[in-house]
């Protein structure tokens, strides 16, 4: 499976649940993941089979329980756009109270600010501590 090349800019490749790729948006100013299921030709979740949308709702809630956990945050935003990027995907942002776009939607509200090297380490081992089942590539 090919990933889209904005998503390949955009982010960093974490690691992989048994249907979806996990993706860390590079933006140092909200936790934003993104999971990627590995499906060609799809871009809508009601698209995929039923045994295929019953897992990736399963690691939609994982993800959401480990970003709550690891970053307290205020709510959890879930939301599979698909606008620019045809590829399905499905964000999870930790979203605060005192975030950039509290309490707009993340999306063209600021710039994206890239995580310097030593935060992006810090944040991915950080979730990872929260997904321990997960397969993680070389970060």
């Amino acid at each position: 499976m090919i990933l889209h090349p904005q998503l390949a800019k955009d982010c960093f490749v974490l690691g992989r649940f048994e249907l979806s790729l996990l993706l860390m948006m590079n933006d140092n100013q909200y936790p934003w993941f993104i999971l990627v299921p590995q499906r060609e030709n799809i871009s809508e979740i009601h698209h995929m089979t039923e045994a295929d949308q019953q897992l990736l709702l399963q690691e939609s809630s994982r993800l959401s329980i480990a970003l709550e956990q690891a970053f307290d945050a205020d709510k959890i935003n879930v939301a599979a756009l698909g606008n620019v990027v045809p590829q399905l995907h499905v964000h999870h942002i930790a979203r605060f109270k005192h975030d950039a776009a509290w309490p707009k939607p993340v999306w063209g509200a600021r710039p994206a600010q890239a995580y310097t090297h030593e935060e992006k380490h810090t944040v991915i081992q950080h979730i990872l501590s929260y997904l321990p089942n997960l397969q993680t590539v070389n970060v």
